[in-house]
């Protein structure tokens, strides 16, 4: 089990970064820097702070400002409330900016310059600062003023049309892939802008947009479009660049089995028991076995439904062929690789009548440590006096 140290070592450490975000993408693209051990001070307004904070599962959490969906990316984070719409919190914020190293927002384009913080503005205070402004769309173009949730973009992207059967899509992913995705972009561009920024003293202006992180880390089906000029089309469970490979039914459970390579193919036919499948003519080669996937997989799962899938999981992978059970998410939790390598921190005492609070963190090891936060989620608020007050003596004359 990896040591379960806190910023994992401070990749960050002495990196200070303004969130001024709200809701997923740009609290997500925050929370990565803060399990790197980054001073992150999460900038509030004061009526309600984050829309996360009412937001989730549990009705009791939302009510005191601590919803779910907020605790799940802003553990490690302190919270500072400031009105920027007010002239003496405004002037507060601008010498908190003169102390950042980046500051992250997922306002629509243009908001922050309306206030007077823009970009230009806040470089004045912070010459080197990294800016990132994180938005469905961009800061240019004809759409960057539409207001965008992940639903909008996977819809845009393409994701949906290419999400469930051809009888049921499109669909949305089950979970705000797009979101997720946008934050991870920023975080990877605030990082590199930092490299530089410590080298040279040049800051950045990052322009983050969940359309085009998507689009990128679409990869495949984009570029079989561009290249080959194929239409991606829903495919369900299906891997269209391969066959079998899939979801199969078992005795007990689904099972998700690869067997994208020749020797796994014929392994698994000999592991089911039905080695003359890969001498039939249907099957014998890649692309057959693509034309023909359907009449390959009832084969197999009619093999496969003597045992269940746990069985079958370790049968294969100890030959060679990837496999892996269809798990919910109380399942995977539960699975011995998760706790093996810390996946996730618990927190005592942080929500009412005092129950225990988990969060996941990244998905990396540092030197064989995993990231984790060491803090909970902060209050709206909790810590406005004592950053504030740090601010405020820097600026007293020695």
């Amino acid at each position: 089990m990896p040591d379960e140290t806190p910023a994992a070592n401070g990749l960050l450490a002495g990196i200070r970064v303004l969130d001024l975000t709200n809701v997923l993408a740009g609290p997500y693209c925050a929370y990565q820097l803060a399990l790197l051990g980054a001073d992150v001070i999460k900038v509030e307004q004061p009526a309600g702070g984050d829309l996360a904070r009412q937001l989730g599962a549990s009705p009791e959490l939302n009510r005191a400002g601590m919803g779910a969906s907020f605790l799940a990316q802003n553990a490690g984070k302190r919270s500072v409330t400031l009105d920027l719409k007010d002239n003496a919190d405004c002037e507060r914020f601008l010498d908190l900016v003169a102390t950042a190293d980046a500051l992250v927002e997922n306002f629509r384009p243009g908001v922050m310059a309306r206030l007077g913080l823009g970009y230009e503005q806040l470089k004045a205070v912070r010459p080197g600062l990294v800016y990132c402004a994180i938005s469905g769309f961009g800061q240019t173009g004809p759409m960057r003023d539409n207001p965008a949730y992940d639903q909008i973009i996977q819809g845009l992207s393409g994701v949906m049309s290419i999400t469930g059967t051809g009888d049921v899509a499109p669909l949305r992913v089950g979970y705000p892939v797009c979101d997720t995705i946008g934050g991870l972009a920023g975080a990877f561009a605030i990082v590199s802008a930092l490299l530089r920024q410590k080298t040279s003293g040049e800051g950045a202006f990052l322009d983050v947009s969940m359309l085009e992180s998507t689009l990128s880390a679409m990869g495949w089906p984009v570029s079989n479009f561009l290249t080959a000029g194929v239409e991606p089309k829903p495919m369900g469970n299906e891997n269209m660049t391969a066959a079998p490979s899939g979801a199969f039914r078992t005795g007990d459970g689904l099972l998700n089995i690869a067997a994208n390579k020749q020797e796994q193919f014929e392994t698994l036919c000999r592991l089911i028991g039905r080695p003359e499948l890969a001498e039939d003519p249907r099957f014998a080669e890649r692309e057959a076995r693509k034309r023909n996937r359907a009449e390959l997989k009832a084969a197999i799962e009619e093999a496969l439904a003597v045992r269940p899938a746990s069985v079958w999981e370790e049968t294969l992978n100890r030959a060679g062929v990837p496999a892996g059970r269809v798990l919910t998410v109380p399942e995977v939790l539960k699975e011995p690789q998760v706790a093996e390598r810390a996946m996730t921190k618990r927190f005592a005492g942080v929500l009412p009548e005092d129950k225990t609070l988990t969060v996941v963190r990244g998905g990396f090891l540092v030197d064989g440590q995993a990231p984790l936060p060491g803090s909970p989620p902060p209050k709206l608020g909790e810590h406005s006096q004592e950053v504030l007050d740090s601010v405020a003596s820097r600026k007293k004359p020695t």
